[in-house]
């Protein structure tokens, strides 16, 4: 239960990234390589001043730090924030966390995690709910190739955190080295602060001190629990609840597509999450 409860709190962080992204990229508050900058630096700073809080120092944030969670980070939080300024939210999500799930079941084989086939089929229902909810949005190429790279990036980031021995001290060093590449990007793209409003600043700074930071690191202390197949489909729950927020935050239109939608895709998660039944007749 304590596993259950965890994990459905960093869903509604991830979820809560999607709505505050929105909500600034897509209003034109802030542009989407400004965003991802200020969330970057955002968390960096409040998960190093946790290490530093609970009398580690910060050197020991670095240390956690994998190639693999670095790359994975940079290349996800650019290019989601890039993809939502050219898709629309549903088809955003879909493309983001399919991708995930294909990363992540991959990496599962890959390390010889044995995946049983009611998870696939789990998986396939719940993608198919994600289809009906999104079946009448569209948008360009550029968009989903953006948001394709981000499911790449975050299904690798997620992998990377499976041996991870201490959360708090891997997610601060990730997100700290992963500053190196973010500055890289905003030099070659051009960063222009002075058109962003307070607003959208206030937005990424809360997607990234709050539901990044602090979001990630509780990520990172559940996954070793969950499995790569396991953490591949709860993240399917995300888009509904994005949506979710979306209809609340922004007053964006909830009909049956997401009923629907909701029925499929939380029956396929518990189907492929569901733990074996246990032996009849036990007491």
């Amino acid at each position: 239960m304590r596993l259950f409860l965890l994990t459905c709190v960093v869903m509604v962080a991830f979820a809560a990234n999607s709505v505050l992204n929105r909500m600034a990229v897509g209003a034109g508050a802030i542009g989407a390589v400004e965003f991802a900058v200020v969330r970057l630096v955002a968390g960096a700073g409040v998960l190093l001043a946790l290490v530093a809080w609970r009398g580690r120092g910060r050197g020991r944030g670095w240390r956690g730090a994998t190639v693999g969670g670095v790359v994975g980070l940079s290349v996800y939080l650019f290019g989601f924030s890039l993809a939502y300024g050219r898709l629309e939210a549903g088809t955003g999500a879909l493309v983001l966390f399919a991708v995930v799930q294909v990363t992540m079941f991959a990496g599962a084989l890959w390390a010889g995690e044995v995946v049983p086939a009611r998870r696939w089929a789990g998986a396939g229902l719940a993608l198919a709910g994600l289809a009906v909810l999104v079946a009448p949005a569209g948008g360009g190429w550029a968009g989903f190739a953006a948001m394709a790279a981000a499911g790449v990036g975050w299904g690798v980031y997620s992998l990377a955190g499976r041996g991870a021995r201490d959360a708090l001290a891997a997610t601060a060093g990730n997100f700290v080295l992963a500053l190196g590449p973010a500055a890289g990007v905003a030099l070659v793209a051009g960063v222009d602060m002075g058109a962003a409003t307070g607003r959208g600043v206030g937005l990424a700074l809360v997607s990234g001190a709050v539901t990044s930071g602090l979001g990630y690191a509780l990520w990172y202390a559940v996954l070793p629990a969950l499995g790569a197949g396991r953490a591949a489909v709860a993240q399917l729950t995300v888009p509904l609840i994005a949506a979710a927020g979306g209809a609340l935050m922004m007053g964006e239109a909830v009909g049956w597509r997401f009923a629907v939608a909701a029925l499929l895709v939380l029956g396929g998660v518990a189907w492929a999450s569901w733990p074996r039944a246990v032996s009849r007749g036990g007491g």
